[in-house]
């Protein structure tokens, strides 16, 4: 039996069905008294939902929050925050959205308050993912993470079905990471697992029956393991890809986890037989091989597969692969530049994964 260090987070979780409606009383109990809240351009509804919710405790509504956290936005979301002598920040949405509450937080010390409406898994990960210069770059500190995450299953019923499957997608790359992270312990292990079974079996019924509450239910819980997952462990090949994807040709972030999992996870097999074994465990697969799970996924799933189809050029990837092996990190196989272009080419093209390579 090898040794482990393990670090539970601190991190205070609502989670259930109506939920929402508690906010005011966590509010209160943390003796926070103007909040200022955070969404999107598309999410001012449900922002003003929460403002709703909070009376004259909410001093108002920041919208801009956009993908990959560019600095300019969060830098004017500081400003309205000191415009509005706000004590506290709370984000309503998805990653982008969250990940500008980290950023806010992180530099001014107002407590985050995070509420998902989607899969992403990112209010349970002490990381932040910023664009400065067309260029991403992750930082992690525990002070990110958000010290309170209300999960409420009815903020997820009007996610679309295309959007909850790569979302799902995306929190079980997280799970995935997880599993061959070289901080990785048994307690994570399970719980990445169980995040990416409960996903698997959950997401393709989202996607026949977006209504279905108790469904709706599992996706969220198996979001919040996979995240908590994240959170824990080391980033290696498949979130410095999708980084670099993403920030650099400003392409949409849970679509490219999406589509390149499987990628990634081909590329890694030949280095990690135990984790295929499992993996193969807990996906659609009669084969014992997690590729051909992954593959099966996202066929069940309908989802886009190539990167093209989001409009990344084929004379991208060459520069893509050039960044992505700039500078060293955690991966079970040795990341070379050639294999990594031609990994790319392959999430390019859309064709299904293969461990040749």
């Amino acid at each position: 039996m090898s040794s482990f260090s393990y670090t539970a987070r601190p991190c205070r979780v609502l989670f259930g069905a109506g939920t929402l409606a508690k906010l005011p009383s966590e509010l209160f109990r943390q003796n926070l008294k103007a909040a200022l809240v955070l969404s999107t351009p598309f999410q001012q509804p449900e922002a003003l939902a929460v403002t709703q919710q909070l009376g004259t405790v909410a001093v108002g509504i920041f919208s801009e929050a956009t993908m990959h956290t560019p600095l300019p936005v969060t830098e004017r979301g500081i400003q309205e925050a000191r415009l509005k002598r706000a004590d506290c920040v709370i984000s309503i949405g998805g990653g982008s959205t969250t990940g500008l509450g980290k950023a806010i937080s992180i530099r001014t010390g107002l407590p985050h308050i995070s509420i998902p409406t989607t899969y992403a898994g990112s209010e349970m990960t002490p990381h932040l993912g910023e664009t400065v210069d067309g260029i991403k770059t992750t930082r992690s500190d525990p002070a990110i993470q958000p010290a309170t995450v209300l999960y409420d299953v009815n903020l997820t019923m009007s996610l679309p079905g295309e959007m909850s499957a790569t979302s799902g997608i995306n929190a079980i790359a997280h799970a995935v990471e997880a599993l061959y992270a070289p901080d990785t312990n048994p307690i994570i292990r399970l719980m990445a697992l169980e995040g990416v079974r409960v996903l698997a079996e959950s997401l393709p019924l989202v996607a026949t029956d977006e209504s279905n509450a108790e469904v709706r239910y599992q996706a969220l819980y198996g979001a919040w393991l996979c995240g908590t997952c994240l959170g824990s462990t080391t980033m290696s090949l498949h979130h410095k890809l999708c980084h670099v994807i993403g920030g650099s040709f400003n392409m949409p972030h849970a679509e490219t986890h999406t589509i390149l999992l499987p990628h990634t996870i081909a590329y890694n097999i030949p280095s990690m037989p135990e984790v295929n074994a499992d993996l193969a465990g807990v996906l659609p697969c009669a084969d014992g091989n997690s590729i051909t799970g992954l593959n099966n996924l996202l066929e069940k799933l309908g989802v886009r597969r190539a990167l093209q189809s989001y409009g990344l050029k084929e004379g991208d990837i060459e520069k893509a692969a050039m960044i992505a092996v700039k500078n060293p990190y955690a991966n079970p196989r040795p990341v070379e530049k050639e294999k990594i272009q031609e990994l790319l080419r392959r999430a390019w093209a859309g064709e299904a994964a293969r461990a040749d390579m």
